[in-house]
């Protein structure tokens, strides 16, 4: 396709080159976490600052490994990794935060995603409705070890990915309403641990790249706790989450070295 970048070079959404960024990605939402995330590289520089895509590129276990924020949803999450496999990256770990859904999923705990309802647009446009939103088990088993590791209260299992942040939190005040009270009624049933907005489209776009996409994340708050009259702090240091990306990361490192001497 064309590139509509002014330095052709450059990717035109996220504004890295290729060389730039690691094989290694970690994928906040947030561009503000980025530099916090940074810091546990060795040796981080700011690569790329443009519109809500923020890349730092440092080293782990003498490695190069790059942060890319990806702003909030699928759209400008797929574009990140698209562009960022054009660089050269194929591992991509996205940290973030999310609402718990079943009651034992407390604030302050972990969420390993090893599946996503596709409760969004984006991931349409790449594949079936038929076809599912799963993670690679290499990178969700490496989140897993690095939960365990770490001592952190995690759980495993499948969340919801939507488009609308206040269709979640007041459905009832939407002109779809039904649709929303049913299907999230029908996702807690189903045993679906978390809701967020990226997961969905990553895994189906990593699908089609055929690289390599997982997803860990921190409980904020759980909207369902707070009905039944739980215990429901409003938690915001994602500081857990990233830990376990980057033990992640650092398992992945050794095993694709091990795989390959």
């Amino acid at each position: 396709m064309k590139n509509y970048s002014e330095d052709t070079s450059r990717q035109y959404h996220i504004q890295t080159a290729k060389g730039e960024t690691g094989r290694y990605v970690i994928m906040p939402g947030d561009p503000k976490r980025c530099a916090k995330i940074a810091q546990y590289l060795d040796s981080p520089i700011q690569i790329a600052d443009n519109r809500e895509y923020i890349t730092y590129t440092g080293t782990l276990d003498g490695i190069k490994v790059s942060v890319t924020s990806t702003g909030i949803g699928g759209p400008s999450a797929a574009i990140a990794m698209e562009e960022l496999y054009r660089c050269g990256s194929d591992t991509f770990i996205r940290i973030g935060t999310c609402g718990g859904m079943q009651s034992e999923v407390k604030s302050g705990d972990i969420v390993v995603a090893t599946g996503a309802v596709r409760m969004e647009g984006t991931s349409k446009e790449y594949a079936p409705i038929e076809f599912p939103a799963v993670p690679a088990l290499s990178v969700t088993n490496a989140l897993v070890l690095a939960a365990k590791k770490k001592g952190f209260s995690f759980h495993t299992g499948v969340v919801q990915s939507k488009d609308a942040f206040y269709g979640q939190h007041e459905p009832e005040t939407k002109p779809v309403s039904y649709e929303l009270i049913n299907k999230w009624e029908a996702w807690k049933r189903l045993g679906c641990l978390a809701s967020e907005m990226e997961s969905a489209a990553l895994f189906i776009t990593a699908s089609y790249l055929h690289v390599r996409a997982g997803a860990c994340f921190l409980v904020i708050a759980n909207q369902e706790r707070e009905k039944l009259g739980l215990e429901n702090p409003v938690v915001h240091n994602t500081d857990m989450a990233v830990q376990v990306a980057v033990e992640a990361v650092r398992t992945l490192i050794y095993e694709d070295q091990k795989r390959n001497s």
